[in-house]
């Protein structure tokens, strides 16, 4: 089980687009087997960098609005938000290694 916060449709504005903190969306769905490999390397990176980065998730299957306004077409796909902004995208999922490397401007 994630520890990272779930986001709505209806929370996405407040918690993630009017945050003051840099936060990696999760898009995710249930069925998506490459997202449940990637999720707890999410958690540890979210562990371990959380005075930097914030992890959220936000299931495509129950919140389709966000999914298409962000043009999800793949899972697992985690978008960085700086000041309301998508300022990175990953797509799939990959050993943490290679997550923190992508990663590697907000970590530091």
């Amino acid at each position: 089980m994630s520890h990272a916060l779930d986001v709505t449709d209806e929370t996405f504005q407040d918690l993630v687009l009017s945050s003051d903190k840099t936060i990696l969306v999760d898009f995710w769905a249930e069925w998506c087997g490459p997202c449940r490999a990637v999720s707890p390397i999410l958690d540890q990176i979210g562990a371990e960098h959380a005075d930097k980065i914030q992890i959220v998730k936000l299931n495509v299957d129950n919140n389709p609005q966000t999914a298409a306004k962000y043009q999800i077409t793949s899972i697992p796909a985690m978008k960085v938000y700086r000041g309301g902004e998508v300022v990175k995208t990953v797509i799939g999922a990959k050993p943490k290694g290679a997550l923190e490397a992508d990663l590697a401007e907000f970590l530091a």
